[in-house]
């Protein structure tokens, strides 16, 4: 059987007169699209577009949640906040964009969390957990986008919530298997070619190259392109191209059962 590969990418994130990312373009290649629900970019007007527009280009929808962060892009790492009121702020925009996509009839099939929020409780087991009950308070059937190595991935199994299993296209990966802070040099992969190399080695090697030499076996469900990464239509096309010229299928992910 040939391998398929989701391609997702994050969006809607632009916010009012201000304008994020080329949405109409990533739709033409992409098959699902992770909506900023308002927190940390998006607001109403713009959650509803994209709804529209992704319905139109046969794109699946998630809600991609985060801090309420307007100002820092959500990727300021917040520390602080009571849980049970960060559980309820991640609650919130999920059923938001959950209700929004019913409004235009294009059902939300999975969540993926946003910037620092993601970071930090890819590392924090109890932050992790605290993204797993807010999706399963929502909708325990809902898939969770997480990735590899994470305490992510272990909240959304001891939760019972299907999950499907993220690279990324344009970021590094530290020898634990995270993600390379975007402080570092590096850590965001510009060079279509370069990112091509990457994403081949993971998908068809089934190992993740690491920035001190080392791999690390995966198996991916799903590729990201960050929306709002320079170049990012064309990193885009070009990783189109070159998984499809390996035999790997575009197609949206199935998300793998629980534990």
């Amino acid at each position: 059987m040939a391998k398929t590969l989701d391609l997702n990418c994050d969006m809607g994130e632009s916010f009012a007169a201000w304008t994020m990312g080329e949405d109409e373009a990533m739709l033409g290649l992409v098959t699902s699209a992770n909506v900023a629900c308002g927190f940390h970019a998006g607001d109403p007007s713009v959650m509803r577009r994209t709804v529209r527009a992704a319905k139109a280009a046969d794109v699946r929808v998630g809600a991609h949640p985060g801090f309420a962060d307007l100002y820092g892009f959500g990727r300021r790492r917040i520390s602080g906040e009571r849980p049970e009121d960060l559980e309820a702020q991640l609650i919130y925009q999920i059923v938001a964009m959950q209700g929004m996509c019913a409004v235009e009839g294009h059902p939300m099939t999975h969540v993926k969390f946003h910037g620092a929020l993601s970071n930090m409780a890819s590392e924090d087991a109890d932050l992790a957990a605290l993204c797993a009950r807010a999706i399963r308070a929502v909708d325990p059937s809902m898939t969770f986008v997480t990735m590899p190595y994470s305490e992510l991935a272990v909240a959304a199994d001891r939760a019972g919530l299907p999950q499907a299993c993220e690279i990324f296209a344009d970021r590094s990966y530290t020898p634990e298997g995270r993600l390379t802070p975007r402080s570092q040099p590096g850590a965001v992969i510009h060079d279509p070619q370069v990112s091509a190399r990457q994403v081949l080695e993971m998908v068809v090697g089934g190992r993740i190259p690491c920035t001190d030499g080392s791999f690390l076996p995966v198996a991916a469900d799903t590729l990201c392109v960050h929306g709002d990464t320079r170049g990012a239509v064309e990193i885009a096309s070009t990783l189109r191209t070159a998984l499809e010229a390996e035999g790997v299928a575009i197609a949206p992910f199935r998300a793998q059962p629980a534990g």
